[in-house]
């Protein structure tokens, strides 16, 4: 089993050989660094179980420090403040940020153990991690969603969130994130390819969201498996989703398989609103507020009841955008005319028109068909919006970011000035 890691901070030779000497007697693994420069990096190295530290010392006060690691989301162990002469204001100020208790110089033998003892059994007596999920409903299948990740919180292993579009990824990964710690998106480009160790470094302590992974180009998957083996070291958990069959891309050579077999070991499926029907209404209401504060008047009951009833194939992206174009709209009453308006093609149609395709079409592979359907999907619905990329991720029921990467993976070339729309 290996030992408990404490780090030790202070200027005096003295005062570190005693304490290391008294903790590791006692079974501790003790790291010892005589300045705040010594101790971020030690921090960052092995992140320590518990910090011993000082508040005088020659480069920068540990109260200072202990407010660095507060403000960069670091404070993930509890600090106990080293002081022979620090005020009552010193001690009240340390307790404010986030010290766990305070010793005075010189430090008794019993007080020191008892108060480590303390600390780490603090620690090991924080409450189950609790996730709320309340943006995505309180239905029971939401409920079940939440056990699920509630049970995912206790380690650093990489999540792989599953799902169709829309149905709330960036909402999950967002409920596995611990308050108070970094918070990074991994977006493609070339810092993901020549910066992992950066990028990790910038969320040490906290989480790394990559939504649609099977967007990121080969290099850029590489880069991500390469953090995974790292993502311990640095205290980082990373979360991936995907919308897309990894596994389906991966067997036909489209997506990395050492990252697939990574992502894979723990895969979370998002339900889509379909299979929760239960939480629609409350989900309108929570939208609506969001848009307008007089929604609840404007929204008449059988506009409701059809928004309760529509299949909803873009999830919780498409639900959003028909309530904002509904709401932000000039229109005191929101009719059944307005909404069906807006919701066009989202009512489930009885018999669809499918366009005629080429003979030769059905020879081609399952991959290289997709593909050629994709390039021919976004052509004409680039064309029929006139390139406003707005309307184009609205009907294909994509976020912005999601449909560039997916224009770029296909090489399809849209007017610059889209992208600012």
């Amino acid at each position: 089993m290996t030992p408990t890691e404490i780090l030790v901070v202070d200027d005096e030779v003295g005062i570190r050989e005693l304490l290391s000497e008294i903790l590791e007697d006692e079974g501790f693994q003790v790291r010892l660094a005589e300045n705040a420069q010594a101790a971020r990096e030690l921090r960052a190295k092995h992140n320590p179980a518990l910090v011993l530290l000082d508040i005088w010392m020659p480069d920068s006060d540990g109260v200072t420090l202990l407010k660095e690691w507060k403000l960069a989301g670091q404070l993930t162990m509890p600090v106990v403040m080293l002081s022979g002469h620090a005020t009552i204001e010193t001690a009240v100020e340390a307790t404010r940020i986030g010290a766990f208790d305070f010793l005075e110089k010189p430090i008794g033998l019993q007080k020191l153990l008892a108060t480590v003892q303390r600390a780490l059994k603090h620690v090991r007596a924080k409450p189950k991690a609790s996730i709320d999920l309340s943006e995505l409903g309180a239905s029971a299948v939401i409920v079940e969603l939440r056990g699920r990740l509630e049970a995912l919180m206790s380690d650093l292993r990489p999540i792989l969130l599953t799902g169709e579009v829309g149905v709330g990824f960036t909402e999950c990964a967002r409920a596995l994130h611990e308050p108070n710690t970094p918070w990074i998106l991994l977006e493609s480009g070339q810092r993901l390819i020549s910066n992992p160790l950066e990028i990790l470094e910038s969320a040490r302590g906290g989480t790394l969201f990559c939504s649609e992974v099977a967007l990121l180009s080969r290099s850029e998957q590489r880069s991500l498996a390469f953090m995974l083996g790292k993502m311990t070291h640095y205290g980082v958990r990373i979360v991936c989703a995907s919308s897309e069959p990894l596994g389906q891309l991966s067997g036909e050579g489209r997506f990395d398989p050492a990252l697939y077999s990574a992502l894979s070991a723990t895969t979370v499926v998002v339900p889509p609103l379909r299979a929760r029907r239960a939480d629609l209404s409350g989900l309108i209401e929570r939208c609506a507020l969001a848009f307008s504060l007089d929604a609840p008047t404007r929204l008449t009951p059988d506009v409701r009841a059809l928004l309760e009833a529509a299949p909803w194939p873009g999830n919780l992206i498409q639900l959003q955008s028909v309530l904002s174009s509904l709401l932000l709209s000039n229109n005191d009453t929101i009719t059944i005319d307005h909404l069906q308006a807006i919701l066009g093609d989202l009512q489930e149609p009885s018999a669809p028109q499918l366009p005629q395709l080429p003979p030769e079409f059905f020879e081609l592979p399952l991959r290289e068909a997709r593909e050629a359907f994709e390039r021919v999907y976004f052509e004409n619905l680039l064309g029929r919006e006139s390139s406003n990329m707005s309307r184009v991720a609205d009907k294909a029921g994509l976020e912005r970011t999601h449909l560039y990467r997916k224009l770029k993976q296909l090489n399809i070339r849209f007017p610059r000035r889209a992208s600012a729309e």
